[in-house]
């Protein structure tokens, strides 16, 4: 009788206007989503879509990516400045961090690990200086 073959639906680009793109970004941004659920949830074709937008639209540095080159040569001039510049303040938040775990111990335990290091410190300048 009827041959009818199911057509195929072609696949079209959709356009989103800035309203709905910033409201995507910040319930990824706020943890609500990850990426892939929202382009699931709303029906985003484009695998890089939503990164796309991240990296446009977003508060977050979705630039950088999350493996640092393992051979520092193979850095570029640009991305070695970068990396120069963010360890002082890496060390300066990771030294904050170590100092309140020392102020924790010390207050909770009786560690007194601050007190026997600046004695021995200074016990040793005192040395030096003799």
């Amino acid at each position: 009788m009827d041959n009818v073959t199911p057509t195929r639906k072609k696949r079209t680009q959709r356009d989103y206007n800035l309203g709905f793109k910033l409201a995507v970004v910040d319930q990824v941004e706020k943890g609500e989503l990850t990426y892939k659920q929202a382009q699931k949830i709303y029906g985003i074709q484009g695998r890089s879509t939503v990164l796309r937008w991240l990296r446009k639209h977003g508060k977050l540095d979705w630039s950088r990516s999350r493996i640092s080159p393992m051979n520092p040569s193979q850095e570029t001039p640009e991305q070695k400045i970068k990396r120069l510049e963010r360890e002082p303040e890496d060390e300066r938040l990771r030294n904050l961090l170590l100092n309140e775990m020392v102020d924790i111990m010390d207050r909770e335990y009786g560690a007194g690990l601050r007190k026997k290091y600046l004695s021995k410190e200074r016990a040793l300048f005192r040395g030096k200086a003799k």
